[in-house]
Formats: C-alpha cells, structure tokens, sequence
C-alpha cells in the first residue's frame, strides 16, 4: 500500500491490539488455566502464555495442549477452542488492562486528526468488547479481527482492509508488537513501528522495523520520524 500524502485527515494509524495497545495475557493464561484445569492438566501459567500468544485462539488453543503433551486431534481440539472461547468470553477485560500512556496518547493522536483503527487476531467481538471496557473504543473507527473480512494476519488484506475502511486515507502507518505485526506491514507495504514491551517471540531488531520503540510515549516522535522519512524519498 502506497502510504502518499494525507487527503482529509491527517492519515490513518492502525494498531495491533494484545501486547501493543493492552497486556491482555492475565486473562488469557486464566481462561487457558481453567481449560486445563477441566481436561486434568497442570497450569499453562503467565509466563508461557505470553510465548504463546499472538497468531488467534486456536493457535493459541493448540500451542497450549501441546505444551502439556496432548495430541491435536480435529474433533476433539474445536472442541477444546470452543470450550476456551466460552470461559475466555467471561473473563474479556477482568485483569487485562492498557499499557502506559496508551489512553494520553490515542486522546493526543485523535485530537490532530489521525483515524485510528485497530487490526487484531483476536475475535472483532472479543476485541470490541476489550476496548470499550477499558473505556478506549471512542478513538477507534474500526476493531478488525480475522472474522471482520474473512482474513487474519499476517496476511496483509487484514491490514489493508482495515485502512480501507478505517476511511482515513494516507498516510497509513501499523503499530505492533511482534513478528507477524512486522510481517503483515511489510507484505502490504506499510511502515511499521514495533513496540518493545509486546509478546514477539524473536528479538525485533532482527525484523527491521521502521522504528522500534519502548514505550506508548514514544509513538508521536516515531511517526514524525517515519513521516518526514518518506516525504523525503518520495
């Protein structure tokens, strides 16, 4: 995606959501526990489910029973997602909450005329209902799953459909946090600014970000940066 110039806004900044915007892995090791707990396994724990995290709940599902040495067998693991999604749908935002500045920030970016979308793995309703229980779905004109257009990252048509109908035209920059985050943006040609803080699984340096940064009060200088980069090469 061309990132251009900026046609009514200022551009559009779509972010991930787990690890970029909210620390959702409280709530997803406890839903991945009592899951556990039900089949007779011992705990996944918080820090494993962090390294799990990151490609959707079957994945997430799947990696997990892995983990304790069970075989993936079809029928039997939808059953197991199914069963997660339903205790994890109890549980969306009771320990999960935003990371540092994240709120200041959004408020910061909306108030300058940037549209702001979320492009996220996680479920468009679970994802809806994270935002707007953390009080943050007033900034965002669009919370994509991978149900929202039949597609998930990292395949680029979610980040590219997510601009489109974020309706916020160009520039469009992603924010994220990991490697498929990374991915998805350079396959739709989009500058990427990575979050250090996030669940990446493989040192960011060696993804070549547009820019890496440690903390949400970092952001506004990062997309200056990548701004005036561009101007500059275009």
């Amino acid at each position: 995606m061309d990132i251009g110039t900026t046609t009514g806004a200022r551009g559009t900044i779509i972010f991930d959501l787990d690890g970029t915007l909210v620390d959702s892995v409280p709530d997803l090791a406890g839903a991945l526990d009592s899951l556990m707990a039900e089949k007779g396994l011992e705990a996944i724990g918080i820090p494993a489910a962090r390294k799990l995290i990151g490609h959707g709940i079957p994945n997430l599902v799947r990696s997990a029973l892995t983990l304790r040495g069970v075989v993936w067998r079809d029928e039997q693991g939808a059953a197991d997602v199914k069963r997660f999604t339903e205790i994890y749908a109890t549980r969306l935002s009771r320990e999960t909450r935003p990371y540092p500045d994240v709120e200041r920030v959004l408020a910061m970016l909306a108030a300058e005329g940037w549209r702001l979308a979320v492009c996220t793995n996680k479920m468009e309703r679970f994802a809806r209902a994270i935002v707007d229980d953390l009080g943050l779905g007033r900034y965002f004109a669009v919370v994509a799953g991978p149900d929202t257009f039949g597609v998930g990252k990292p395949d680029p048509r979610h980040l590219t459909e997510t601009a489109r109908a974020t309706g916020g035209g160009a520039p469009v920059v992603f924010v994220g946090d990991s490697e498929v985050d990374i991915a998805t943006a350079k396959a739709a040609g989009v500058p990427v600014i990575a979050l250090s803080y996030g669940y990446s699984k493989v040192p960011l340096t060696s993804l070549e970000p547009d820019a890496l940064i440690d903390g949400f009060d970092e952001l506004p200088a990062a997309l200056d940066a990548i701004l005036v980069a561009s101007w500059k090469a275009a």
